[in-house]
C-alpha cells in the first residue's frame, strides 16, 4: 500500500509540470491534490476555464483570474461558470470586439454600453452590435461608423 501512494505521488509530482497534464491527472483521480493540480493547470487561461468547469473543488476566483489574460476565456468563464464575476469577466472580455459582441448577447448581466465600446475598435462588429443587440445605442454606433 505504501509503494502505490508513492507511485501515485511521483506520477501527480509528473504531471503537475504541465498545465495540460495537470488538468488531466485532477480530472482523471479523484484522489489527486486539487491545489496542487490547479496551481499548475492555471499556467494557462484554457486549462483555468476549463479546471474550473469540470474540477469538482476548483477555486473559481483562483481560475478566473488567470482567463482575465485571454478575452475568449473570460468570455467562456462568465457564461459557464456559476459564481464568475460578470463584470471581471466582461473587462477581460471586451478587449476585443468578437467577443465583446458575445458577451453582450449571452452573458445577460452584461453592461451592453460598456461592451458597444468595445466593438468600435472593428467595423463590422460595432455594426452587427447596432444591428443585433438589444438595447445598443444606434446613434452613438452611426457617429462612430463615420469616423
Amino acid at each position: 500500500m505504501k509503494n502505490i501512494l508513492k507511485v501515485f505521488l511521483a506520477a501527480q509530482e509528473k504531471a503537475c509540470k504541465n498545465a495540460h497534464t495537470a488538468y488531466w491527472f485532477a480530472q482523471d483521480n479523484k484522489e489527486a491534490d486539487i491545489e496542487k493540480c490547479q496551481e499548475a493547470a492555471c499556467k494557462k487561461p484554457c486549462y483555468a476555464y476549463w479546471f474550473a468547469r469540470n474540477i469538482e473543488g476548483a477555486n473559481i476566483e483562483y481560475c478566473q483570474e488567470l482567463t482575465y489574460k485571454d478575452p475568449e476565456y473570460a468570455y467562456l468563464f462568465a457564461r459557464d461558470i456559476k459564481g464568475a464575476n460578470i463584470e471581471y469577466c466582461q473587462e477581460a472580455a471586451c478587449k476585443d470586439p468578437y467577443y465583446a459582441f458575445y458577451f453582450a448577447r449571452y452573458i445577460k448581466e452584461a453592461n451592453i454600453e460598456y461592451c458597444q465600446k468595445a466593438t468600435y475598435k472593428n467595423w463590422y462588429w460595432a455594426k452587427r452590435f447596432a444591428e443585433i443587440i438589444s438595447g445598443a445605442d444606434q446613434k452613438k454606433y452611426k457617429i462612430y461608423s463615420l469616423l
